[in-house]
């Protein structure tokens, strides 16, 4: 059972989201911890020193999609 879940999809601009990912990568370099905010809400979310990376991409005739997945 998922205590919480949020999901959020925009579009957005190449360099906004090129900084939205080092943004997070600083985050975390820096600190054992991520924070952020959707929904008018503030979540901040302990991260161990070890995670596992997972990524996958998907190419179609009209569409590509790259996902990265970090789990803990």
């Amino acid at each position: 059972m998922e205590l919480l879940e949020i999901t959020q999809k925009e579009r957005l601009g190449r360099e906004v989201v090129a900084r939205r990912l080092r943004e997070l990568a600083d985050a975390l370099a820096r600190h054992n911890d991520v924070e952020f905010e959707r929904g008018g809400l503030q979540f901040k979310v302990k991260v161990p020193d070890e995670v596992d990376l997972k990524v996958e991409f998907e190419i179609d005739d009209d569409t590509a999609e790259l996902e990265i997945e970090l789990s803990w």
